[in-house]
This record gives structure tokens, C-alpha cells and sequence, in this order.
């Protein structure tokens, strides 16, 4: 009996990698359509007429448009009847949700009578 030496088997070949694949496009539009953009994102406070409106703003105005006196007969507070400033109301109205809310709605109302008689 006679042995051969073994022949080495031979190693396959290497895996091809597959080729790569370009980066992946967006669909394709139908020829003739524009592109379209998405629609701009509408801002959180659009319609708040008090959007960007300080409370030294809101105060200043409506001191100016009712007088101190007439300020002070519609919100009775301290701050609008004795002694009134700006600064005195400034620093009540921002320790004081409720005055503030009066204050502000004073101030909308105003805005709409405004826009009444202008009309």
C-alpha cells in the first residue's frame, strides 16, 4: 500500500464584496411638477397681542390713554391710586399674578375699543 502525500486542498477563492451602492436619492418628481418646500412652521404666540410686550409698556400706555386717576377707579390698587408711578406699579404687578391678569386685560380691552371707534 502505497501513500501519496497529501496535496494541500485549495482555498477558494475570496468573497467578492458586493460593489457599493450609491447614497440613496429622493424619489424622482414626475417631470413637469415644481419641487415643493414644507410649509413654514407658524409661530407659537401669532395671534397674542401681547406677544413682545413688556408689563413697563402695557403700564406706560395705559396710564397715558386713562390718566392715573381713571387707572386707579378701574384696577383699586394701591400702586394706581396712591402716589402712582410706573416703577411702584412695575414692582406690585410682578409680585402679583391677579393685578397683573386685571392689568393685561385692561390692556386688551383698550386695544379693542381702539379698534372700534377706528372702524
Amino acid at each position: 500500500m502505497t501513500t501519496s502525500p497529501k496535496e494541500p486542498e485549495a482555498e477558494p477563492p475570496p468573497a467578492a464584496l458586493p460593489p457599493a451602492l450609491p447614497p440613496a436619492l429622493p424619489p424622482a418628481l414626475p417631470p413637469g411638477l415644481p419641487p415643493t418646500l414644507p410649509p413654514a412652521p407658524v409661530p407659537a404666540q401669532a395671534r397674542n397681542p401681547l406677544h413682545g410686550l413688556t408689563l413697563e409698556a402695557i403700564v406706560t400706555a395705559l396710564a397715558s390713554h386713562y390718566g392715573w386717576a381713571e387707572l386707579g377707579a378701574r384696577i383699586p390698587v394701591r400702586c394706581f391710586t396712591l402716589d402712582p408711578s410706573v416703577a411702584s406699579s412695575l414692582k406690585f404687578l410682578r409680585k402679583t399674578p391677579w393685578a397683573r391678569e386685571k392689568v393685561e386685560g385692561l390692556y386688551l380691552f383698550m386695544l379693542r375699543e381702539a379698534g372700534r371707534s377706528r372702524s
